[in-house]
């Protein structure tokens, strides 16, 4: 059965097994009749009596067995003989089989949500809610926060203060699983004025220093989502203050656990974009890192750096730009040049970073750097032109059409820098046609123009060269547009075409790698989970089981807990959970992009 071959047709000899009394014999066939209840249903209904004598056995564990295995069938015609054994379950002596009963509550509920209503079970988890035991009140939490889920219509829980201070002590003495399905329900709790907000805070900051990252992430996202209810300016301090040793600590965890770690503090950055500013050697990457959480570090280095350390971390970049993995160096460069458009003290000193990469004549390095160099330039119109000419005795190292595209650029817009500018460009407009993509070929025909405009004496031949190549010979209708549109426009009015070509220019404003506002705040109640790590709301490729049903998917009426819980509390999309296992299948949205697909 566990290697995928099909045993069903041993349905009725198993099942005159089930009165053995070997413990581990008794939790095989009851996992058999998990796997085929629903293709012999029929059948099943004979194992009805053992599993209702199982329920009342003297061992707890296979009391607690039994009611599991019942609400796992998932089978209708076992729903009415499960109630009677199951409210008795509830109210067991043993810790366990509650914890256990509690659960399977919820499982009642998916199948038929009336029957687990008329039979109290519903209450019965509620009552739970006071259980001396922290176990079972963690999982009564898991379970109303489930069926909730399940089914919003039926209103089966909504948290109230009478019971935020039972839960808060019962979050001290939980395993972690059930802190966080409690500190779950907090995050989703809102305060009724500001003073139960801040003791909410104050008790739950214990947990930051918890073990586990996934207890850490969602006592992180309670913290920032309790912001709004907090207006005393020393509490927030002390508590953003609090959050930054645990959320370093993560980074010294499994790379798995970093990569978790540094999504969710890529969020939390956003929203306070100096908390970790004074943690910045806590991001610079290991030699041994994998190039995942490289990328991440660097995309973090260059979101928290700040004008003190911007030579620090421009050092850094540089060191990383010469490593041996192409990729790596791209983004390290492209980091280079991000912390000189970020900040103008620190623009000269990327400038002098990107020459000296340059000199090491490695073609992707040299590629990066025209490019890099371009991105600044264009930031700051009018500053840096010096570097230009450094840039043109590697010429020859560059192959990409994207550096090609940049340096040419550079020529154009800074040619009286050039000494031997003619020769450049006419080396460009004779392998026109040898160029297949396009940026290349505007880009030569911009800064032929440019050139003549500003020195009509030496740029004459070579502007019409340009023009008369790309409108004869060139079949891209783009590029022939453009240099008729010039050529036309100079032929008409010289000094109209001066005006357009040399027009003052904005400063060009990097592409914002920021989540939009909405986006921020939906992701913010959502850390620690999938859709934090995926930067995507859970809705979106999250099914609850109403939609695996065939009710179509409304995103609009999915809540940010799309995950639901395992058995034993343990939240199903908790991204920080160590070795938890998520079952997804690919999916195609309406708009037929293929989606993670995930279904509980």
């Amino acid at each position: 059965m566990t290697v995928g071959k099909d045993v069903s047709g041993l349905f009725t000899d198993v099942l005159k097994n089930m009165h053995t009394d070997d413990l581990e014999i008794k939790k095989l066939i009851y996992l058999y009749l998990i796997n085929y209840a629903k293709t012999q249903p029929d059948l099943v209904i004979l194992a009805i009596n053992t599993f209702v004598k199982d329920a009342e056995d003297s061992n707890p564990l296979i009391r607690a067995l039994a009611i599991r295995t019942m609400g796992c069938l998932h089978v209708q015609e076992v729903l009415d003989y499960l109630c009677n054994p199951l409210s008795k379950c509830l109210k067991d002596a043993n810790p366990y089989v509650r914890k256990t009963a509690v659960m399977c509550v919820a499982k009642v509920f998916d199948l038929d949500a009336n029957v687990a209503e008329e039979n109290g079970l519903v209450d019965a988890v509620r009552a739970a809610l006071s259980d001396s035991n922290t176990m079972v009140v963690s999982n009564a939490v898991s379970s109303l926060a489930e069926m909730n889920e399940m089914s919003p219509q039926h209103n089966v829980w909504r948290l109230e203060s009478q019971s935020i201070s039972k839960l808060l002590t019962a979050v001290n003495e939980c395993v972690e699983w059930g802190q966080i399905a409690i500190l779950e329900a907090l995050a989703d709790y809102t305060p009724k004025d500001e003073k139960e907000a801040e003791n909410i805070c104050e008790r739950v900051l214990p947990r930051l220093q918890h073990a586990n990252g996934s207890v850490v992430l969602t006592t992180v996202r309670l913290l920032l989502r309790y912001e709004s209810f907090v207006r005393r300016a020393d509490l927030l301090a002390r508590f953003s203050k609090k959050m930054v040793p645990p959320l370093v600590t993560l980074l010294s965890s499994e790379p798995e656990i970093q990569y978790v770690a540094l999504r969710n503090i890529n969020i939390i950055l956003q929203r306070h974009p100096r908390l970790l500013s004074k943690e910045i050697h806590v991001f610079f990457c290991r030699y041994n890192d994998p190039i995942y959480v490289k990328y991440e570090k660097l995309g973090i280095l260059v979101r928290i750096c700040s004008e003190r350390n911007t030579e620090t971390l421009l050092n850094e970049l540089k060191e990383y730009a010469k490593e041996v993995d192409v990729e790596f160096v791209h983004h390290a460069i492209l980091a280079i040049s991000r912390v000189g458009i970020r900040y103008e003290s620190a623009a000269k000193k990327a400038i002098g970073t990107l020459t000296e990469l340059v000199e090491t004549k490695v073609d992707h390095v040299v590629q990066d750097v025209m490019v890099a160099v371009a991105e600044i330039l264009r930031h700051y119109p009018g500053k840096f032109e010096a570097v230009v000419p450094t840039l043109c005795e590697y010429i020859d190292y560059m192959a990409e059409p994207q550096a090609k595209a940049s340096f040419i650029w550079m020529l154009g817009e800074y040619s009286e820098q050039v000494k031997n500018i003619s020769s450049i460009l006419n080396n460009h407009i004779e392998s026109f046609m040898e160029e297949e993509d396009a940026s290349v070929h505007l880009a030569i025909i911009n800064s032929a123009v440019k050139f003549f405009v500003k020195q009509p004496q030496k740029g004459q031949t070579l502007v019409l060269k340009a023009l008369k190549t790309a409108t004869e010979k060139c079949a891209n209708p783009d590029v022939r547009d453009r240099a008729y549109i010039y050529w036309r426009l100079m032929s008409a009015d010289p000094n109209a075409a001066r005006a357009v070509v040399l027009a003052d220019k904005l400063p060009v404003e990097p592409v914002s790698v920021d989540l939009s506002p909405a986006l921020l705040k939906e992701l913010i109640c959502e850390l620690g989970r999938v859709s934090s790590v995926l930067q995507k709301p859970g809705s979106t490729f999250v099914y609850k089981s109403m939609e695996k049903a065939g009710v179509p998917l409304d995103s609009s009426g999915m809540g940010q807990d799309d995950a639901g819980d395992s058995e034993d509390g343990a939240p199903g999309a908790s991204a920080a959970a160590d070795g938890g296992a998520i079952v997804g299948g690919a999916g195609t949205t309406t708009a037929g992009e293929p989606e993670l697909l995930i279904s509980f």
